[in-house]
């Protein structure tokens, strides 16, 4: 399971992904393509890549799909997510990554 982790998190978008959701809140596939700049499919199959891995859970709302971080995360893989997200920050701190 690491490794899924540790892979799905190696893409910046799926990264970004990670980062906007690590607010803790519920978010709209729409919203998360127009922060990241991503068509819904490139999107869609991110997020897809995500859940497999475990990191997120989505739920359908009318046309939209929500995500949100896994809340049952083993607490060694949420602190992989935490390490991603802190190195990917101070890797580019003009660019934040959400």
């Amino acid at each position: 399971m690491p490794l899924a982790v540790l892979s799905a998190l190696s893409e910046p978008t799926r990264l970004g992904a990670m980062a906007i959701l690590s607010d803790g809140g519920e978010h709209c596939v729409c919203e998360l393509m127009a922060r990241l700049e991503a068509t819904q499919s490139r999107m869609s199959r991110h997020m897809k890549v995500l859940k497999l891995a475990g990191l997120v859970v989505d739920r359908r709302d009318a046309q939209w799909v929500r995500y949100r971080l896994n809340p049952d995360l083993a607490p060694e893989l949420g602190a992989i997510v935490t390490a991603a997200l802190a190195a990917a920050a101070q890797d580019s701190p003009e660019r934040k990554v959400a």
